[in-house]
């Protein structure tokens, strides 16, 4: 149950593979929510349509688990919510048009905020302090603030057909296509990532049919990614992939870090889980290229991010920019 003293919050980070919804008791005096459980987990993206990111089928995924959480809280409403969402700012029209009035109705929310992934991101690596936070998985974007008039830096997070650079359906991606080369005889392929990919998908032969159909396709090729990385140590092919996304992130991180020296700068996802293949040409290309900026470890994950600026929310302290498509407040 919870006490007098405290707020609930629900926090929701949608993803390319699927949502994680947690809610979290807030106190008074400005301390971090504390999430009353674990959370939950929903398989499979949000669907987007002709509008974008779906909103019935998003409150079709939270609702559900958003009721079991206030019960379990032993509540009625929600003090504020937050959905971090891939593909927000660009794909969020529905989202914004339609959530603040059906969340008010279902839950009884009196704050909402809908902010693109890489601020949920931000917010869970590094607070509400100025810097720059890199959010990469399935996709992978980087925002920076100097918390001033400028508001928002970002740059990519454009989905896998037009960016998401060096991210995991890319880097999943280009393990797949130097398989295929192989494949084929071509050059440029890799007979290590053919032998994952037949052991991991199936034949050349078999894999348009098992990817192009699938509407869950930007994770499919991410799934893929840790092979890669499986493979670089003994394969010059892998270890040439994971260069690369390396340095199209660590460029990610430039465009949007602030000016002032000693900026923090933090990694957030569960791509650099696949570990020092990745993230040794990654924090070579960093060091050179951002020399005064102080790496910082990520905090909490994106969906600590949520409930974070939840908390701020409900406080009346979110000082992060509010700016359309990437941070609207309610």
């Amino acid at each position: 149950m919870t006490n007098d003293t405290a707020r609930q919050v629900l926090g929701i980070d949608s993803g390319g593979s699927g949502l994680r919804i947690a809610a979290a008791a807030v106190a008074a005096g400005g301390a971090d929510p504390v999430a009353d459980d674990a959370g939950v987990e929903t398989a499979g993206p949000v669907v987007t349509g002709d509008d974008g990111l779906d909103a019935d089928d998003l409150l079709g995924k939270v609702l559900p688990a958003a009721h079991r959480l206030l019960r379990a809280a032993g509540t009625e409403s929600f003090d504020a919510v937050c959905v971090g969402a891939a593909g927000m700012a660009t794909l969020g029209g529905d989202l914004r048009a339609r959530l603040p009035g059906a969340l008010a109705d279902a839950l009884g929310v009196r704050h909402l905020a809908l902010a693109a992934d890489g601020v949920t991101a931000y917010a869970g690596a590094i607070g509400q302090h100025p810097g720059a936070v890199v959010a990469a998985g399935t996709g992978m974007i980087a925002v920076g603030t100097g918390l001033d008039a400028a508001g928002w830096r970002r740059a990519d997070g454009w989905g896998h057909l037009l960016g998401d650079c060096g991210g995991g359906a890319w880097i999943g991606r280009a393990g797949l296509e130097a398989a295929m080369r192989a494949f084929d005889g071509r050059r440029g392929g890799s007979a290590a990532l053919l032998a994952r990919m037949e052991s991991v998908f199936g034949t050349g032969t078999e894999m348009p049919a098992l990817l192009y159909p699938r509407p869950d396709r930007p994770a499919v090729l991410a799934s893929f990614a840790p092979e890669v990385a499986r493979c670089a140590p003994h394969d010059p092919v892998s270890a040439a992939i994971l260069t690369e996304a390396g340095e199209h992130i660590a460029a990610a991180a430039v465009a949007v870090c602030p000016a002032d020296p000693g900026s923090a700068v933090a990694l957030t996802g569960g791509l650099f889980g696949i570990g020092e293949p990745l993230l040794a040409p990654l924090r070579a290309e960093l060091a050179e290229r951002l020399p005064r900026a102080r790496m910082a470890t990520a905090a909490g994950t994106p969906l600590t991010g949520a409930l974070r600026i939840d908390a701020a929310l409900a406080a009346g302290e979110l000082v992060l920019p509010v700016e359309r498509g990437m941070l609207d407040v309610w």
